[in-house]
């Protein structure tokens, strides 16, 4: 056991700086027998700690290994089972119940005594000894040498100090010695039993040498034992006055506890004093407002730019100590309470003050801007609201603040906001607006009284205006208020010659002039427009902090939007709303504002269209235009919406007009006493190309217009055709033939890329008929003799050879020279001169064919000249019969006749 105990000792506890003062070989009671050990230790070290630890066996080597330990002073119960008898069972009462099985009795009582020793000198606590012998527990244990190891039995004997030090670590000198003793005995190594009995033989020799050396000097003996009783007297002096000195020290150990324990509590009491110094501290750094920031929010000035700074640093102010995070119980304090509601008094007060303020700025506002409307009425321009969105602008960190404290008076300023700027824009874009017809019109506003008048005293006021000034601005390709009372756009054309009489103007020029006109108004509208509903959106997004961008809001009906609906079920929860329910909050708040722009746009374009529709064509452009713009700095906006929405009505406007021509080329009526000439419906195409293409380049809506241009170019085809078919005065040919050339000239002029197959097809129907109506006005000019040789190309196909056609009696030489004497060169010049006339009947001047009819026909009939020579050649070959006129006669002729007429 002093083996084992010394190999612990080295291996666990010095290393921890431990001393081992008593082990016992234990196993728990009730299991397999697993040996382990229990030992009672101390730390070296000041104070000392004394600690019961498990030591187990390595099942991996034979080294031990602390397994677990338990401080003394957890230990409560020490229950050795049997007082009398002797039993090897313990158990020791910790957290726990821990039953042992010590290997023998006298093991198991010098580990009890050991405890029981280091609790009286170290702890003096009350732990319960149950079933130990009293003798036990008094006096050291009485144990013989042979039931215990004598290591043992001195580790666990004595009542001091030395004796629970005794225990020494082998100096150098004594572990050579003990090195030199063994290499003597190599054996000791393999037979400790014979070594141990080798040691025993040689120290009794020893002894016996001492006592007989002793024996030998009696007197020495006497001396010494004299010694030894004065020695004694001595120690029972000393331990006289070891005992005064323990009950001394024990006095001062109980003042030192007693001293310790007030340190304790004096160490507890400045911590929770300083504990509570922060707390105080805490609270009053964060849930103090300054008396300049109560002034503030109570008496601040909101009118000035300083007062407004200070207002809006002392709202920040406030919110940071009403949104400080308080720790635990800090709510439960009387004080943080009381501060809390002198804040919340504080917020409401200025929330109200703050509201009121905004409410009379929102009504100055509509009285300012009021008065400059007069100004604005005569020009075609939008009141700047600019200098009061910077003046607003101040405000906007107070808003926010609003925002975040108090959501109904946020709400509230919001409506009023609506309410206020709503009428206010009403009544300035309604005047802008109201401008901007005067304009298009050229009328004043006395005037627009009787704009509905019928014709006759219309055109009475229209001449007594023209001797102001005004005439020129109630034309257009017709008069503007006979448009407007009596006539629809499709009539432009029937009323044009009526416009003459009212300057020296052509209608082609007057519909130029109001056209750039009215383009020009309509884009100043556009462009004064844009940029107020940018900036008014701008302004809400700033002032009402509302997020503007990102993904597209969802759709919402109007009725809400406009009610403000959105904006209530938003704040009645209190809770903020999201980035995409903000947006949709800036879309309602500028329908709500304005309200009136998508109608007053929407009259404009329909008195444009009513003025002219080709007005339309401009207005596309122009709408495609800004939407597109508008789409690219923000798809979701008012604005890009707004004019989303009036491009819809422009773009029907655009297709309406496509469908009235259509619609009029159908109902064209043509005169049965006229000669047709160009139709009306296709001189008014090649207008509308060359507005068109003056109009759509480079524009974004350039496929509309040729999705129009196939409409119109299939319906001008049809028509034509129509027409020409339903033509009495003029032959059918020469209307689909100069119909078709002016079709194909204005499409070769203008170059529009997709109509290049109709063109390709205008260009052939204009050959094709004029080719049928050349072939049929010529007709037959040498009738007989066309029907001679008609006789003689009947013989050759039935077989007879060409020279042999001569002998048939019906066709031979003397025939022939009497059918060629019936056509001389006068008669045939007088055929000529009345196919000449004949055609300038049919043909129209504006087109000016006659001189390509005329020269076609020529080549026409010198080709049947040709072809009579040729047979004549072929079947009276050396008959020296030819023609009374040859080629040159025919092509003076035909000179001739050209140059007379």
């Amino acid at each position: 056991m002093t083996a084992i105990k010394h190999a612990l000792q080295r291996d666990i506890f010095t290393p921890n700086d431990e001393r081992l003062l008593s082990i016992v070989n234990v196993c728990k009671a009730g299991k397999k027998k697993k040996n382990c050990f229990l030992c009672a230790t101390v730390t070296t070290e000041r104070p000392v700690q004394v600690n019961v630890v498990k030591v187990k066996k390595s099942d991996k080597g034979d080294f031990y290994k602390r397994q677990i330990a338990w401080a003394l002073r957890d230990l409560a119960v020490v229950d050795a089972k049997d007082a009398i008898k002797e039993n090897p069972e313990f158990d020791l009462h910790f957290e726990k119940i821990y039953k042992w099985v010590a290997s023998s009795t006298a093991e198991k009582n010098a580990f009890i005594s050991c405890i029981w020793k280091l609790n009286q000198r170290y702890l003096r606590k009350k732990i319960d000894f149950v079933n130990v012998s009293s003798q036990l527990l008094e006096e050291l244990p009485k144990v013989t040498e042979e039931s215990v190891p004598s290591g043992e039995n001195q580790s666990v004997t004595g009542g001091d100090e030395e004796t629970v030090d005794e225990y020494q670590e082998l100096n150098a000198r004594e572990e050579q010695d003990i090195e030199i003793m063994m290499e003597g005995c190599e054996y000791a190594i393999s037979n400790a039993e014979a070594f141990a009995e080798k040691l025993s033989r040689e120290l009794q020799v020893l002894d016996g040498a001492n006592i007989q050396s002793i024996m030998a000097s009696e007197k020495q003996v006497n001396i010494l034992m004299k010694l030894l009783d004065e020695a004694l007297k001595e120690v029972d002096q000393i331990e006289l006055k070891l005992s005064s000195y323990e009950e001394m020290l024990q006095s001062v150990k109980e003042q030192m506890d007693q001293i310790s324990e007030s340190n304790h509590l004096i160490h507890l009491s400045n911590t929770n004093n300083v504990k509570l110094l922060s707390e105080i501290e805490f609270l009053v750094n964060h849930m103090d407002l300054a008396k300049g920031h109560i002034k503030a929010l109570q008496e601040g000035d909101l009118a000035s730019s300083r007062g407004i700074e200070a207002c809006t640093n002392a709202a920040d102010a406030l919110l940071q100590c009403m949104n400080v995070a308080l720790r635990p119980g800090h709510d439960m304090l009387y004080a943080v309470k009381q501060q809390q509601q002198r804040f919340g008094d504080l917020r409401e007060q200025f929330a109200r003050r703050l509201a009121s303020h905004l409410n009379n700025v929102f009504v100055q506002q509509g009285h300012d801007q009021s008065s400059t409307l007069a100004q604005h009425s005569i020009e075609l321009t939008l009141p700047n609201h600019h200098p009061f969105h910077r003046d607003l602008l101040r405000y906007a960190k107070l808003m926010e603040w609003l925002k975040s404290t108090d959501y109904g008076k946020y709400e509230g300023l919001t409506k009023n906001y609506m309410d206020y700027l709503s009428r206010l824009y009403e009544r300035e874009i309604k005047d802008f607006f109201e401008v901007a017809k005067i304009k298009m019109t050229g009328t004043t506003k006395e005037s627009k009284k009787f704009a509905t008048l019928p014709r006759k005293e219309s055109a009475v006021k229209q001449e007594t205006e023209s001797l102001h000034g005004s005439s020129g601005k109630l034309t257009g390709s017709t008069s503007s208020l006979n448009k407007l009372s009596v006539q629809s756009s499709g009539s432009r054309r029937s009323q044009s010659s009526s416009l003459l009489d009212m300057g020296n103007m052509s209608a082609s020029d007057l519909d130029v002039a109001d056209r750039t006109k009215f383009d020009k108004i309509f884009e100043q509208v556009l462009s004064e427009l844009e940029p107020l509903c940018l900036a008014e959106q701008d302004f809400i997004s700033k002032f009402f902090k509302l997020q503007q961008h990102q993904n597209i809001p969802g759709t919402m009906t109007e009725t809400e939007e406009l009610d403000g609906g959105m904006l209530s079920r938003q704040y009645s929860s209190g809770v903020l709303p999201s980035i995409s329910s903000e947006k949709d909050m800036i879309r309602q708040m500028m329908i709500k504002i304005f309200r009136c722009i998508e109608p007053e746009l929407n009259n404009l374009i329909a008195l444009g269209d009513k003025i002219d529709s080709f007005n339309s064509l401009y207005m596309l452009v122009k709408m495609s235009h800004h939407v597109w713009t508008a789409q690219n700095v923000d798809p979701a906006s008012f604005l890009s919406t707004t004019l989303g929405n009036v491009l819809v009505t422009v773009k029907r406007n655009f297709d309406k007009c496509i469908s009235n021509q259509i619609r009029q080329m159908e109902e064209v009526k043509i005169s049965k006493k006229s000669k047709v000439g160009i139709l009306p419906f296709v001189a008014e195409f090649e207008e509308f190309a060359g507005l068109a293409e003056s109009i759509f380049k480079n524009a974004e809506r350039r496929g509309d217009l040729d999705k129009a241009y196939i409409k119109l170019i299939r319906g001008v085809f049809v028509n034509v055709e129509k027409v020409a078919n339903e033509s009495q005065k003029t032959p059918r040919d020469v209307v689909m033939m100069e119909n078709f050339h002016h079709i194909f000239a204005t499409l070769s002029r203008l170059k529009i890329s997709c109509l290049e197959a109709e063109k390709k097809e205008a260009k052939q129907k204009y050959t094709d008929h004029l080719q049928s109506y050349v072939i049929y006005s010529l007709g037959q000019p040498l009738e007989k003799l066309n029907h001679f040789f008609e006789g003689v190309e009947a013989r050759v196909a039935q077989g007879i050879r060409e020279e042999e056609v001569s002998y048939q009696l019906a066709f031979n030489k003397q025939e022939l020279r009497k059918v060629i004497k019936e056509y001389p060169g006068k008669e045939v010049k007088k055929g000529l001169d009345n196919l000449y006339k004949k055609v300038d009947k049919h043909l129209c001047e504006e087109e000016n064919l006659l001189q390509v009819v005329w020269h076609s026909m020529q080549d026409e009939f010198i080709r049947q000249y040709k072809h009579f020579e040729g047979l004549i050649a072929r079947c009276y070959p050396g008959s020296g019969v030819t023609m009374e006129f040859t080629i040159q006669d025919i092509l003076d002729y035909c000179s001739s006749i050209a140059q007379s007429h």
